[in-house]
């Protein structure tokens, strides 16, 4: 796959987009790195059996999905304490443009694959986070809405030395600005968090994008010396959703969590992907993901823990659960551990099934119509992931999500 496949994307369109948003050199240099790459980059990994790919990127039209001069959000970014940075990278770069080129592209490299150089090329839309050293903030609120049939989105989150942030984060789909956008469209998300010692980053994320729209995100963090980043993925949208959660815990004493939660109605498609690093000593993770699916909608889980040779003393832990209301629906789920250190504590689990019969038909003894017993089963299910989100107001989110795609 290359350029060639988009005959809109060229240097041009990449040198306009930089010139629009006045963009320091630098960053052009690296737009125009990632766009080479795509000559060469392959599409993402995804699980394939004999005679079957799990999820088929292969499929994906960019030619018709990709518009890179016409993207289009809305975004509200806000933050409860005026010592934390929150703003978009065109509004950063004159105060703090050093720190933005010291880290950007540090977590990702953009040719990781095609769709990564694809984003880092052209995206218009993004976030810049800097906790300094010191600073507690709990509220910083990104809250985005796409207007146009693609949109590149590109955060960086740097947190210095004993700080702590909780960044909560969503995505949904607008009108197109007061024209709708017809046809299917596509969203893209790179989100990197520099974790420095001591420093604890909670980032949440929202995905509702409308049934016509093909997402990808990856979200990747680095922590150093007793550093801590925990995730929460949340995938209730799109068409066909590509999530990658990553950490590397390269520091003694970090910890991650992922905790990862999905609802999957129609013929909706979810490719999820958790994925831990363990670097260093005393390291901690835990993955924990929870999803339903009904109708014929489809999901497809990866979780990986890998444990470095120089990870002494590291605890690594990994649970999956879907559950299907449907006979239609289907799930694969292939939780891996690569362990290359004795000294380790480590445990995976994955389980695919339907409602329990036995608990349908207590309830439904109970005087409780099938319907409202069903949709007490499901509520229950996603309760152990419930209890793992820190983050009231993103877990009533959630929560309240799941009773809409119940009703």
């Amino acid at each position: 796959m290359s350029t060639k496949a988009i005959e809109s994307l060229s240097e041009d369109t990449v040198r306009r987009i930089a010139d629009e948003r006045d963009e320091p050199e630098w960053l052009l240099e690296a737009r125009l790195d990632a766009l080479d790459a795509l000559e060469t980059a392959a599409l993402p990994d995804v699980i394939q059996t004999p005679g079957r790919r799990w999820t088929d990127l292969e499929a994906l039209d960019f030619e018709a999905l990709v518009d890179p001069l016409n993207q289009s959000d809305a975004t509200e970014r806000t933050a409860g304490d005026d010592e934390v940075v929150v703003l978009p990278f065109t509004e950063a770069f004159d105060e703090y443009g050093d720190v933005i080129e010291a880290n950007f592209g540090s977590v990702l490299d953009a040719d990781h694959n095609y769709l990564t150089a694809l984003s880092v090329a052209l995206f218009t839309t993004g976030t810049f986070v800097y906790v300094p050293e010191g600073v507690d903030v709990e509220d910083v609120k990104v809250r985005a809405e796409m207007n146009s049939r693609s949109l590149f989105s590109q955060t960086l989150v740097v947190a210095e030395e004993s700080s702590s942030v909780t960044i909560l984060e969503s995505i949904t789909s607008g009108d197109g600005s007061g024209e709708r956008v017809d046809g299917d469209r596509y969203f893209s998300n790179l989100v990197e968090v520099v974790a420095g010692e001591n420093a604890n980053v909670q980032f949440g994320s929202l995905q509702n994008l409308d049934d016509d729209t093909y997402t990808y995100s990856l979200k990747r963090g680095v922590t150093d010396t007793y550093a801590a980043i925990d995730w929460i993925e949340s995938n209730f949208g799109s068409k066909l959703t590509r999530s990658d959660v990553e950490t590397e815990l390269n520091g003694d004493g970090s910890e991650s969590q992922i905790v990862g939660t999905f609802f999957g109605t129609d013929d909706q498609h979810f490719d999820i992907n958790a994925r831990v690093w363990h670097q260093a000593e005393h390291t901690t993770a835990d993955l924990v993901t929870r999803g339903v699916l009904d109708d014929v909608a489809r999901s497809v889980y990866e979780g990986v823990q890998d444990v470095g040779e120089d990870a002494w003393n590291t605890s690594s832990y990994q649970r999956e659960n879907t559950l299907m209301l449907s006979d239609d629906a289907e799930a694969d789920a292939s939780p891996k551990l690569i362990i290359h250190n004795h000294d380790t504590e480590a445990s995976h689990s994955a389980t695919v099934g339907q409602v329990d019969a036995e608990d349908l038909f207590y309830l439904e003894s109970r005087t409780i119509n099938p319907r409202t017993a069903r949709n007490m089963l499901v509520e229950g299910f996603f309760v152990p992931v419930f209890e793992e989100i820190a983050v009231d107001e993103f877990r009533d989110d959630v929560e309240e999500l799941v009773v809409e795609r119940l009703q």
